[in-house]
């Protein structure tokens, strides 16, 4: 009976230690409980975004401002080139609202005459908007030795349609310096889109340019505001 007694007394302690160290072992398994609420906790940082959308919709404005910048220092070197003269006469092959090909002196709306002097925002307009070729001759009171026509069209049309551009020598003759179809697109950073083509220095002297427009190549209406002749 004694040595059981004292065989219960031993096992007791044994048993709550072994149930003691069960319970130690088991109480780690809480730790992911711990880290998920750690994690939902950390979830709110993202919120701070809005910042940087800010941030992108003003560097987009700054960038939309120096494109206008760019815009106006280009045409502004264009319109006071000191080798750059404007026309001072034009005729063309049609004007918009006009039967017959109006007078050298008219001075209408669309006439070839609003594409004389500096750029203003008065153009001349062809007839045909899809039908043919129509064509705007430019005249200027010094003949030169040329390197680049310019020509200013309003926002940008016509910019597609032309398909050829032609000096004319002091003799009359007409050397055709670019042709084909056009690689120039609207330029969206200012009202108008300059055409610039540039060539070796002519071995004759030219005293005019002659732009020709293929009408169903752009399906539209051309507006020329301003044609400049460069050269020495």
């Amino acid at each position: 009976m004694k040595r059981a007694l004292l065989a219960l007394a031993v096992a007791a302690p044994l048993a709550l230690t072994a149930c003691k160290k069960q319970a130690e072992d088991a109480a780690p398994a809480a730790a992911p409980e711990t880290a998920a609420a750690d994690a939902n906790a950390a979830a709110p940082a993202a919120a701070p975004a809005a910042p940087a959308a800010a941030t992108s919709e003003a560097d987009a404005e700054r960038a939309a401002q120096q494109a206008k910048l760019d815009y106006a220092t280009m045409e502004d070197g264009y319109i006071n080139d000191a080798k750059a003269q404007w026309a001072t006469s034009a005729k063309a092959s049609s004007s918009y609202g006009y039967d017959a090909a109006p007078a050298a002196d008219d001075h209408g709306s669309y006439t070839p005459w609003q594409a004389t002097g500096p750029v203003n925002g008065e153009t001349w307009s062809n007839k045909n908007q899809n039908v043919g070729f129509d064509w705007l001759e430019a005249g200027f009171d010094k003949p030169v030795s040329a390197t680049e026509v310019r020509i200013a069209l309003e926002t940008g049309h016509g910019v597609e349609g032309i398909t050829k551009i032609e000096l004319i020598d002091t003799d009359g003759n007409a050397h055709a310096v670019w042709s084909g179809l056009s690689d120039s697109k609207q330029d969206e950073r200012g009202p108008r889109t300059w055409i610039v083509r540039k060539f070796e220095p002519t071995a004759y002297q030219a005293k005019g340019a002659k732009i020709t427009f293929a009408n169903n190549v752009e399906n539209d209406y051309s507006y020329i505001d301003a044609v400049q002749l460069v050269g020495n």
